[in-house]
């Protein structure tokens, strides 16, 4: 593996870079001791496209879903404010 001065990499980094893409890793030293190494990454993974509607069929939601909805408002309501004393 080769070793390149830092002044030498600042100046060549985008070769530099490139050559590592394709695997030729390097070392970059500075006043000749050897501070990092350069390698390729892996490529990340790219997540599978999503499918709309893939779950269709699978729930339903009830026709007076509102009125539960009301209903789970008013509970939680309750549970924070106290009930009123009218």
């Amino acid at each position: 593996m080769r070793t390149i001065n830092i002044h030498q990499a600042k100046t060549h980094l985008s070769r530099l870079v490139d050559e590592a893409e394709k695997g030729d890793s390097f070392i970059i030293a500075k006043a000749g001791k050897p501070k990092v190494k350069v390698v390729r990454l892996d490529a990340p993974k790219v997540p599978g496209k999503r499918r709309l509607g893939s779950l269709e069929g699978m729930y339903t939601i009830p026709d007076n879903f509102e009125e539960i909805d009301r209903e789970l408002d008013q509970e939680v309501e309750k549970l924070m404010f106290g009930e009123d004393d009218e």
